[in-house]
C-alpha cells in the first residue's frame, strides 16, 4: 500500500457522518435561501431578487414593459444562480391577480389563468413593477437595509426590502422546505394597516383586540369563509384550519322554468376547469343526482359557472352535495411559518405584526440618519459658499493671484479655515452665483437646510415621533392601495348531516298484518 501524498487534502470519514452533515447543510440552505419568506418583507430570496433587479433595470410604472426573458436573465446573471424556470415561475405568480391579493408585477401577455392554463414562455411575455411594488422598494437607496455580496462577490444585493407594505400578511406565502412548510393566507390591506396602527398605539393589545381590525383572510378570488374558530386558532397559535366555500346562487331559467346553480366565485387556489370536470363526472356517475349539465360561461367581465338542474331536482340539496363532494368547499391549512432573524418560526398574528413594526421603525431611523448626514453635508458646503460671498473681493483676488488650482485651493483653505469640500465648491462656483438674487437664494437654502437638520434631529431623539411617522406612512399606503374586502366571513353552519343531502319527499308507508 502506497503512502498517502502529503499534498492531497483527502480525509477519510464515515459516510453516515458525511451524509448527516451534508443533509443538515442542504436543509438550512433550502430553509433560509429558497423556501421560506422573511417575516419583515414577506418575500423569499427569489422574489426579492426579481423585484430588486427590475427596479435596477428601471422597469417602473409609466415606463415601457420589457421582455420577461430580460428580467429572468438579469436575475440569473446577477443574483440567483439557479434554474431559469424557477425564476420565471416566481415572476409569473407575482403577476397573477388570482394568486396575489395585491400583485407586485404588472404583466403584459399570457400569464396563466384560474383554469390552470400555463403562462406563455418568457420570450413572449413582458413585465414591469406595479406601484405597490415600488412602495416595497421605497428608500432602498438611503442605506435603510443591509446589503450582502452576490454569489460571485461582484455585486451587492439587499438582504431584505424596506417594505412599506406589510407584505407577509397582505399577500401571504406558501412553500415547502425540508421538514417544514409554510402556508400563510392573504389579507386585506386596510385591515392589516388598522391592526398595525392599533399595535403602535397599544403595544399590549391582545389577539382579540387585533381581530377587531383583521376579520380574517381575504382571498383574491373572493368567495366565503365559513366559521371564525379556525381563524381565531390560527391567529393565536400560528396554525389553524379555514373552511372556504364558493359563492353560488340558485336562479330560475326563464326559457324552461328549471333551476340552475350559478357559481361566481370559487375558493382560493381551486382550479376552475378541474372543478367543472369533477362536477360533470359526478353527475355522469350518478354520485350527485339532479344535474343535467355544466357550462363555464366565464368571460373578461368575470366568472360564471352554470350548473343546470333537472326538473325534479331540489336545488339546495344539489348545492349541499356539491359542497360536500367537490372543491366548491375546501380547506386552507394555515401555517404561519417565516424566518425571524434567520431562524424559522411559527408565529401568531401579534408577533408577525410586531416584527413588521420593528422593521419599519428601523427603516425610519436609518432613513432619517441618512437624510441628516446629507443635510449636514449640504449645510457644510453652503456655509463655505456663504463665507466666499461675504468676502468675494478677497476670494477673487486670491484665485487670480494663484498659479494653479492647487495653490488657490491651499490659500483659500488657509485664509478662511475652509475644508477641502468647501474650497472645491468655491472654486467650482459659477460667476452667475454672485448676483444679488442668487445670494438671497443661497441664504434661504442655508436657513431651510438648518431647519431640516433640526427636524431630523428631533425625530432621532423621539421614539413617539418615529412611531407617528410609521402611522402616517401606513395611512398613505391605505389611501393609495386600500380596497374593500372580497371574501365574506359567515358563521359556521356545522358539518353536513345526512338530512342536508337527501331531498324531502312525500312517502306512503304501508303496514300489513300477517
Amino acid at each position: 500500500m502506497t503512502a498517502p501524498n502529503s499534498r492531497e487534502r483527502i480525509l477519510p470519514r464515515l459516510i453516515e457522518e458525511e451524509m448527516q452533515q451534508s443533509f443538515i447543510n442542504y436543509s438550512m440552505s433550502v430553509i433560509v435561501s429558497r423556501a421560506l419568506p422573511d417575516v419583515r418583507d414577506g418575500l423569499k430570496p427569489v422574489h426579492r431578487r426579481i423585484l430588486y433587479a427590475m427596479n435596477e433595470l428601471g422597469l417602473v410604472p409609466g415606463r415601457p414593459y420589457k421582455k420577461s426573458a430580460t428580467v429572468v436573465g438579469d436575475v440569473l446573471g446577477k443574483y440567483h444562480p439557479h434554474g431559469d424556470q424557477s425564476v420565471y415561475d416566481a415572476l409569473v405568480r407575482m403577476v397573477q391577480e388570482f394568486s396575489l391579493r395585491y400583485p407586485l408585477i404588472d404583466g403584459q401577455g399570457n400569464f396563466g389563468s384560474v383554469d390552470g392554463d400555463p403562462a406563455a414562455a418568457y420570450r413572449y411575455t413582458e413585465s414591469r413593477l406595479t406601484r405597490i411594488a415600488l412602495a416595497m422598494l421605497e428608500d432602498i437607496d438611503k442605506n435603510t437595509v443591509d446589503f450582502q455580496a452576490n454569489f460571485d462577490d461582484r455585486l451587492k444585493e439587499p438582504t431584505v426590502l424596506p417594505s412599506k407594505i406589510p407584505n407577509l400578511l397582505v399577500n401571504g406565502s406558501s412553500g415547502i422546505a425540508v421538514g417544514m412548510a409554510t402556508n400563510i393566507p392573504p389579507h386585506n390591506l386596510r385591515e392589516v394597516a388598522k391592526a398595525v396602527e392599533l399595535l403602535i398605539d397599544s403595544p399590549d393589545a391582545t389577539i382579540a383586540d387585533l381581530r377587531k381590525a383583521i376579520k380574517g383572510p381575504d382571498f383574491p378570488t373572493g368567495a366565503f369563509i365559513y366559521g371564525r374558530e379556525g381563524i381565531k386558532e390560527a391567529y393565536e397559535t400560528g396554525r389553524g384550519r379555514v373552511v372556504m366555500r364558493a359563492r353560488a346562487q340558485i336562479e330560475e331559467k326563464e326559457s324552461s322554468g328549471r333551476s340552475q346553480i350559478v357559481v361566481t366565485e370559487i375558493p382560493y387556489q381551486v382550479n376552475k376547469e378541474n372543478l367543472v370536470k369533477a362536477i360533470a363526472e359526478l353527475a355522469m356517475e350518478k354520485k350527485i343526482e339532479g344535474i343535467s349539465g355544466v357550462n363555464d360561461e366565464s368571460d373578461k367581465d368575470g366568472m360564471r359557472m352554470v350548473i343546470d338542474l333537472k326538473r325534479d331536482a331540489i336545488p339546495n340539496v344539489v348545492l349541499n352535495q356539491l359542497y360536500k363532494h367537490t372543491s366548491m368547499q375546501s380547506t386552507f391549512g394555515v401555517i404561519m411559518l417565516a424566518l425571524d432573524k434567520g431562524a424559522p418560526k411559527i408565529m401568531p398574528l401579534k408577533q408577525i405584526l410586531e416584527r413588521y413594526i420593528e422593521h419599519r421603525h428601523e427603516i425610519v431611523v436609518r432613513r432619517t440618519q441618512f437624510d441628516l448626514e446629507a443635510a449636514q453635508a449640504r449645510e457644510h458646503i453652503l456655509e463655505g459658499l456663504k463665507i466666499a460671498v461675504d468676502h468675494i473681493d478677497e476670494v477673487i483676488k486670491i484665485i487670480r493671484g494663484s498659479e494653479d488650482t492647487a495653490e488657490a485651493d491651499a490659500r483659500l483653505r488657509k485664509r478662511f479655515g475652509l475644508s477641502e469640500k468647501q474650497s472645491d465648491a468655491i472654486l467650482n462656483m459659477r460667476l452667475a452665483k454672485l448676483t444679488g438674487l442668487e445670494i438671497d437664494k443661497l441664504e434661504a437654502e442655508l436657513k431651510e437646510v438648518r431647519g431640516t437638520i433640526k427636524d431630523l434631529r428631533a425625530i432621532l431623539a423621539s421614539k413617539p415621533k418615529r412611531m407617528g411617522i410609521l402611522k402616517q406612512e401606513m395611512a398613505e399606503v391605505v389611501e393609495q392601495f386600500g380596497d374593500e374586502r372580497r371574501t365574506e366571513i359567515v358563521a359556521d353552519q356545522g358539518e353536513f348531516t345526512v338530512e342536508d343531502l337527501i331531498a324531502e319527499e312525500d312517502m306512503v308507508i304501508t303496514i300489513s298484518h300477517t
